[in-house]
């Protein structure tokens, strides 16, 4: 997943279709269809919006290469957030006063889906979630370090301006602090036990010379500043700008550690939000882009562990397990499951033994699945992608893996972030479904696309659907059958372990938020279920903890996409071609699951012939 965004939507839509084609090239606004003047009034609300976004958010702009506003940070004191909700508010109402039934197909389709990103930030305002701006994998202490990241070092201007904000941090904290001190005072904390690895990661800040990226910019600056400005400059970042970063990341650290964490609340359950149940309706809602209450959740999640625990017996006994261990044949089926994860997680020739070694293998992996990908794919992105670790000081609180998405506007590739901390905890038969998620021709195969569609709005471009992105970057493991890469029945037990994982979510998420599971009950059931090793259930468990409903999304996509693709393959018969139905799917960027449905029911009439 990518880490900058949160952008998750509402998809309730059940009767509009997409165009078949597939559509690439940089993105634009200018209106499709007849020029009504109800469409110049929706392109003018887009290019607005979306002028508004890059003003609002300069990092997020600066990540598209629109550096306009390069020299300061973002506002997020209450204020600013309170401003920014009124003007969404509306610019909703503007676009409700447009006559959707004067614009042509595709506009609609864009009316749609800027009308659920609106509608989603103006819902989900009330719950205040952004009184709670800290978690295990977000917050200033993960950002600030990461500031150097992705933004370009051209010129003098560029690292004046990156001066400039780094001397707006302080502010920053300060408004952080006051929004975490209200979310104390109305009860908006995330859980304590989910939390308390944040403590760890200040002390790695500043304790270990986690800021040491920050200055990394001026190890090799370009030749055209002159010796005396590059002097200016780094005298300007060692004596003014870098202290202060870390005195108020240490201001931070402290009121954490001091005031914060001590009295986050004790609950676990999203429910115990002040909303209550409304809450975590809505988190379902938004991550599963369906109507699915907590229960049938839990109920698909328990059919699914059933269903593949069956698969991974299968492939323990064609494995070379037994006939290495004769003894285990006399064993009962979760027996001989607890014997296999057990012998898995002892056995060396199951682990890389460097770090370097590590990467070599994810890149290795990366290269053999690049081969197979023009046999299952008509469009492929132009955006390359590369792995890299994740960096040392968030290393110990971060899961397995994530997708760092890039932007060719920006000169910036994607890449596969991979944790090398603890390698005994890196099994090797994790690492193809692993990279085939996170890469290719899973997050970054379907971002980059995104980013390259043509003739639609740009916020088109920047849409997220956890259950369409997760849930593809699932489905794409197991694309891993057809390309042969899980010959090796343990490489195939990964693939099996991974899906299990997903599904184990669906039984723990909600048991935890609603139906009333302690956090040690997660853990124990994906113990008993996975061949996770005990410090990567620990560390999603507490993921599922501070961020509620997420995880739900990635099992209930992928299974909404295979049963398009069964669907298909049985009405189509012999005129089903593969590389089309990706296309399809991928073609038209992020959408919500009932949009993606209609989509190919459009395609299989085309192809069809009706």
């Amino acid at each position: 997943m990518a880490m900058h965004q949160f952008m998750f939507l509402l998809g309730f839509l059940g009767f509009l279709a997409l165009g078949v084609s597939a559509a690439r090239g940089q993105s634009g606004n200018s209106p499709q269809g007849p020029g009504s003047a109800a469409a110049s009034q929706l392109h003018a609300l887009f290019d607005e919006h979306y002028a508004w976004s890059m003003e609002q958010f300069p990092q997020e702009a600066m990540s598209k290469g629109d550096y306009t506003n390069a020299d300061r940070l973002a506002d997020m004191s209450l204020a600013a957030i309170e401003g920014r909700h009124h003007t969404t508010v509306d610019r909703l109402n503007r676009l409700r006063a447009i006559d959707k039934s004067k614009l042509s197909e595709n506009d609609r389709i864009n009316y749609e889906l800027f009308a659920l990103e609106l509608q989603n930030d103006v819902d989900g305002h009330r719950f205040r979630v952004f009184l709670a701006p800290i978690g295990r994998r977000f917050g200033p202490q993960l950002s600030i370090p990461q500031m150097a990241q992705r933004v370009r070092f051209n010129s003098f201007d560029d690292y004046a301006n990156y001066l400039k904000r780094l001397e707006q941090v302080p502010k920053l904290i300060d408004d952080t602090i006051d929004r975490m001190r209200l979310g104390l005072k109305e009860n908006r904390t995330r859980p304590k036990v989910a939390l308390e690895d944040v403590r760890e990661q200040f002390a790695s800040l500043l304790e270990a010379d986690g800021l040491n990226a920050l200055a990394e910019p001026f190890t090799q600056m370009p030749a055209d500043i002159t010796e005396p400005n590059a002097g200016l400059l780094k005298h300007r970042f060692n004596n003014a700008s870098l202290p202060g970063v870390r005195k108020a990341l240490s201001k931070l650290a402290a009121f954490f550690n001091q005031e914060y964490w001590p009295n986050c609340r004790q609950s676990i359950a999203a429910i115990e939000w002040p909303e209550g149940q409304e809450f975590y309706n809505y988190q379902l809602r938004v991550m599963s882009t369906t109507n699915m209450t907590a229960t049938e959740i839990f109920e698909l999640g328990q059919s699914e562990v059933k269903r593949i625990k069956t698969e991974m017996l299968e492939v323990i006994r064609r494995s070379d397990f037994l006939s290495h261990h004769p003894d285990a044949k006399a064993l009962d089926n979760q027996a001989l499951f607890h014997a296999f994860i057990k012998y898995l997680r002892a056995d060396p020739r199951f682990y890389c033994q460097t770090p370097a070694e590590l990467i070599t293998t994810y890149r290795d992996i990366c290269k053999r699945v690049d081969a197979g990908l023009p046999a299952l794919f008509k469009t492929l992105p132009r955006l390359p992608y590369g792995v890299k670790e994740i960096p040392a000081f968030m290393a110990p609180q971060q899961t397995t893996a994530y997708y760092q998405h890039g932007d060719i506007r920006n000169s910036q590739p994607g890449y596969f972030m991979a944790n090398t901390y603890d390698l005994a905890q890196r099994p090797k038969y994790e690492m193809i479904p692993l990279a085939m998620h996170e890469a290719v021709p899973g997050h970054h195969l379907q971002v980059a696309l995104a980013q390259e569609l043509e003739n639609v709005p740009k916020f088109r471009a920047d849409l997220w659907f956890t259950a369409y992105g997760e849930g593809w970057a699932l489905y794409s493991e197991r694309l891993g059958i057809e390309m042969g890469l899980y010959s090796d029945p343990y490489d195939d037990f990964g693939r099996l372990l991974y899906e299990m994982w997903r599904a184990t979510r669906l039984v723990v998420d909600p048991g935890m938020h609603a139906l009333g599971w302690t956090r040690d009950q997660a853990v124990q059931f994906m113990l008993d279920n996975t061949a996770l090793s005990e410090l990567n259930i620990n560390n999603e468990v507490d993921r599922y903890i501070e961020w509620p409903g997420q995880a739900v999304a990635y099992k209930i996509g992928e299974l909404r996409i295979r049963a398009m693709r069964e669907q298909a393959e049985k009405e189509l018969g012999p005129k089903f071609d593969l590389r089309d139905f990706h296309d399809v799917i991928l073609g038209a960027g992020h959408l919500p699951l009932t949009m993606l449905e209609q989509r190919l029911d459009q395609w299989k009439k085309s192809a069809a012939g009706q």
